[in-house]
């Protein structure tokens, strides 16, 4: 594989983090604290990409322009679009109606940002060229997107107004010609068999050098659960990395997780085990946990442990055989699911909010095998079960046969450490709350390998219940927020 100048980490916006930020003065982040903490993602963290949401908020189209106004000695140092890197998340017009509109605004903004760079450059470097789509289901999708670029964007620069001038003799040219565009795929079907959607792209795009692929983590285990969104990415790299060899393109996975286990157990204090875990993933996110919610000394080393490593191949795994477990296993987790939603719901509203935004739409809404259940989005669902004192990781791993965990813990080496981390925040005694055959469920579980219990989590979710019980919903979200601080995130 020839080297890229693709970054290794990626800092998010996920809001996932129990302390908030020092360069900001409110709990939620906004606005200009967001352009601040592209700078700090940048400069004090060592990250080298920081991904800018065009979904489910205010879009700021004038980034680029602020960055470089506020923080001109750092940028000037280091490119944009060079060193350090923005890539644009946008939302999908197949899936966010109500957003599409938003995907024309973004793309309208890229040569604007082209032209602000040249003049702070004066050189042709651009600062943006580089969008992620979720939810993608089809090579279509992504082509539409480039197509709509060259065509509309770009491609009316050469319209002439009347028998006057083109546009482009009347305004500049449009800048840069073509985008990459990274299908982020979040579904089972489309995780399991991600080559028609990346092969489509990248013939009809005719890429030669390398494409970008990124495997959601949290909304998948929201949706089939932990350990069976874990095996389905097992299969999804494997493919991955089967295809660069068919096509000679090279693949660089993108791999979309957080700090809770529940959502990839990817923390400061855990990043070997990750790689580990996921040998072939060139770009890991680091979201709003990872950043805040642990030392800043930890913080930076860990950033720049992988920013000096190398992917390699990823782990051999018997296709065939993971996908009858993951149908178990997904099977069983909604089963549970269904039970647990309406107590998922009495927490969520207590849940503190850290961004002044919403999310793209969560798939379980959509799912019929669910019926009416409606969840809210991975990381809310995440705080409230933890707040219970029942670790979302260990739903529905009761149907795992002997011969399933042994054959999980060849190919998953991280098993039982990720168990152990979850487990530690059980509280049995809450769990009388829950119906029996939850109760027993959890109780079996449990027994699967020797853990520590995190006493002083388990004394603050028995108050939090008891908080609940007395409907005293201040406190509620007072001790919510301090279970938070004691696992270093909120969800």
């Amino acid at each position: 594989m020839a080297e890229y100048n693709v970054s290794r980490t990626m800092s998010t916006q996920h809001p996932d983090n129990v302390n908030h930020p020092f360069f900001s003065d409110n709990t939620e982040i906004a606005g200009e604290d967001e352009i601040k903490e592209v700078f700090y993602a940048f400069s004090h963290m060592h990250c080298r990409e920081q991904l800018w949401d065009c979904e489910g908020k205010e879009v700021d189209n004038f980034v680029v322009k602020k960055l470089f106004s506020k923080y001109e000695p750092y940028f000037s140092r280091h490119m944009l679009g060079k060193e350090v890197f923005l890539t644009l998340r946008v939302p999908n017009p197949a899936v966010e109606k109500n957003e599409a509109k938003v995907l024309l605004e973004t793309l309208e903004s890229i040569p604007r940002n082209f032209d602000a760079a040249k003049l702070f450059y004066n050189d042709e470097i651009a600062p943006i060229f580089e969008i992620a789509l979720p939810m993608a289901s089809s090579a279509k999708e992504l082509i539409r997107i480039s197509k709509y670029y060259r065509q509309h964007v770009v491609g009316k620069q050469h319209l002439k107004l009347g028998n006057d001038v083109t546009i482009a003799e009347w305004i500049g040219k449009f800048k840069p010609e073509n985008l990459r565009i990274i299908p982020l795929i979040e579904e089972k079907d489309t995780i399991l068999n991600p080559e028609p959607i990346v092969e489509g792209y990248i013939k009809e795009e005719k890429i030669e050098d390398y494409q970008r692929v990124w495997l959601a983590r949290s909304d998948p285990a929201l949706n089939y659960g932990n350990l069976a969104t874990i095996l389905m990415l097992k299969v999804s790299f494997q493919k991955i990395y089967n295809l660069q060899k068919r096509l000679s393109v090279d693949l660089l996975p993108i791999l979309g997780c957080g700090s809770a286990p529940f959502r990839g157990n990817f923390k400061p204090t855990n990043i070997k085990n990750c790689i580990q875990g996921y040998p072939s993933v060139h770009t890991y996110t680091l979201q709003s946990a990872f950043k805040y919610d642990y030392n800043i000394k930890d913080v930076t080393a860990a950033v720049n442990f992988l920013n000096d490593s190398m992917p390699s191949k990823p782990v051999q795994v018997d296709e065939k055989k993971l996908i009858s477990i993951i149908e178990k296993l997904t099977n069983e987790y909604r089963k549970q699911v269904k039970v647990l939603g309406e107590f998922v719901n009495n927490f969520a509203p207590y849940i503190p909010s850290r961004r002044k935004r919403k999310l793209h739409i969560g798939l379980f809404g959509y799912s019929r095998n669910v019926g009416e259940l409606k969840l809210p989005r991975a990381i809310t669902f995440c705080a409230a079960l933890y707040s219970y004192g029942l670790p979302p990781e260990i739903i529905g791993l009761n149907v795992l046969s002997e011969k399933d965990i042994d054959y999980i813990k060849d190919i998953y080496a991280n098993f039982d450490n990720d168990l152990k981390d979850s487990l530690q925040y059980l509280n049995r005694d809450n769990m009388k709350i829950f119906p029996n055959e939850i109760r027993k469920k959890v109780e079996n579980i449990s027994k699967m390998v020797k853990y520590e219990v995190n006493e002083k989590h388990k004394k603050i979710t028995s108050i939090i219940l008891d908080d609940f019980k007395r409907k005293d919903y201040r406190l509620l979200m007072e001790n919510i927020t301090r279970a938070g601080f004691v696992r270093g995130f909120l969800g």
